[in-house]
């Protein structure tokens, strides 16, 4: 369980739990004990009921948060810090469109194995809530790249996004999917709201 939040440490432990009281569910059926069966039943089903009411309750009361340049945001041991944003001059943006280039530090803070985050996944949001995920091969190196230990590098994922965004923000995010979304307080659970890093421009000032 090393490198785990204690919400996966629980997750993991009501899964366990939930997976030996229903092979005792199965037994208990086989052998005729059908009251039995269905009390076992009926307790597994509360306390996933009690879990889930802890976990919509716990992000739902969550304050969205953001994180500022420079600043790391970890996963396990793998650190990603936005270093610069800056607008691009290229043929793909048109009709007012632009091309945002988002240089990512991304670190492996293992001390002995070489790691990587294969489902990490960036997109920008701006001050409306549309989201625009990035334009696959124009990055270099991935954000999922393979890292060696205490090693870093720069992944530089770039952004298409209408001309009237404003307030960009990079967020990173493994979705919504199993397991996260049953993670309590995880940024990806059920209705929590995303972690948001504010961009700024090369020259220092926000991009609007």
């Amino acid at each position: 369980m090393m490198g785990m939040s204690w919400g996966e440490a629980l997750l993991l432990v009501l899964a366990g739990w939930t997976a030996i009281g229903a092979l005792g569910i199965a037994v208990s059926w086989l052998r005729g004990e059908r009251g039995k069966a269905k009390r076992h039943l009926r307790w597994i089903a509360a306390v996933w009921l009690l879990y889930l009411t802890v976990l919509t309750i716990v992000s739902l009361t969550s304050r969205a948060r953001g994180v500022a340049i420079g600043q790391e945001q970890c996963f396990h041991q793998m650190c990603f810090a936005v270093a610069r944003a800056e607008v691009m001059p290229g043929y793909l943006a048109q009709s007012g469109e632009q091309l945002i280039r988002v240089a990512v530090l991304v670190t492996n803070r293992s001390t002995g194995k070489t790691r990587s985050d294969r489902r990490l996944r960036a997109y920008l949001v701006d001050a409306q809530g549309r989201t625009w995920h990035e334009i696959p091969g124009l990055e270099g190196v991935r954000l999922t790249t393979t890292i060696p230990p205490q090693t870093s590098v720069t992944s530089e994922p770039v952004f298409k996004v209408p001309g009237d965004a404003r307030n960009l923000a990079l967020v990173l995010t493994h979705g919504r999917g199993l397991p996260q979304a049953l993670v309590i307080g995880d940024r990806d659970s059920l209705f929590h709201p995303v972690v948001t890093v504010p961009l700024m421009t090369s020259k220092a000032r926000s991009i609007r």
